[in-house]
């Protein structure tokens, strides 16, 4: 009996373990980043707003949130990294016409280039930066936007997972006076007031904090939000194998008491 009860014990543990490793380690550039939307120096906005995106090989998906914008308006929003970049949003010193507000091209030493478009439809990629009419308009001032399997490089990928990206929603009114106007032209496109194109609100992504489990039943929420799915997946093998031990244990000391 003991010897019988012994294998079983052992192929529980087996079997516990095997599932745990089958669902493998997660890629290297997985994992969950998000940002909290402030407003650019200088520009004039008061709005706020967050930010998340979830990593999984080379393909992201964003939510985003915001609030203050200029109502009925479309707002370019893009994730920016260069390699060389501070990884951060601009400061006023990054004024360097010395007009007092931030352009899009000033704000580049801070945040990088545009490497995803934050589109409703279509192409997410850089050539779509300034596709007007696929971004948010912002109705009453918010944004509401969750798009995912957007593909990227794994460069992008992984950079977007090591906290080293931006994002920044475009868009502002100097003048106050509810649309895009104004004399100065645009540093990216001349045809377009720069009140258009500068930077509205702006986030660094970093590494969102882990989750911990609850004392509730089930997957705690935080793991399945920012973890994702291997996260989860591993806490459900390791729930079997605290399991398949525990019952192997018992299995034991109960034949123990019957020899």
């Amino acid at each position: 009996m003991r010897t019988t009860t012994t294998r079983i014990a052992g192929a529980s543990l087996a079997a516990a373990a095997a599932l745990a490793l089958s669902v493998g380690p997660a890629s290297a550039a997985d994992g969950s980043v998000s940002a909290n939307l402030k407003p650019v120096a200088g520009n004039g906005v008061m709005g706020s707003g967050t930010a998340m995106v979830d990593v999984t090989g080379n393909t992201i998906t964003v939510t985003m949130a915001a609030t203050g914008l200029l109502p009925n308006s479309p707002h370019a929003a893009h994730i920016h990294f260069g390699a060389a970049a501070r990884h951060e949003c601009p400061i006023l010193s990054d004024d360097k016409n010395g007009d007092g507000h931030i352009n899009t091209t000033e704000g580049g030493p801070a945040y990088g280039d545009i490497v995803v478009s934050l589109t409703k439809t279509g192409d997410t990629s850089p050539k779509s930066g300034l596709a007007i009419d696929r971004f948010s308009t912002a109705p009453g001032g918010k944004i509401a936007y969750q798009r995912g399997s957007i593909k990227v490089s794994s460069d992008v990928a992984k950079a977007i997972s090591a906290g080293e990206s931006v994002v920044v929603i475009h868009g502002v009114d100097y003048n106050k006076d509810g649309k895009y106007d104004g004399n100065t032209k645009s540093d990216l496109m001349p045809s377009l007031p720069t009140e258009a194109t500068d930077p509205a609100l702006c986030g660094a992504l970093r590494v969102a904090p882990a989750g911990g489990m609850h004392t509730g039943g089930g997957l705690p929420t935080d793991t399945l939000k920012s973890g994702g799915q291997n996260e989860a997946l591993m806490l459900v093998g390791g729930v079997a194998l605290l399991a398949a031990a525990g019952t192997g244990t018992f299995a034991a000391r109960r034949a123990r008491a019957r020899a």
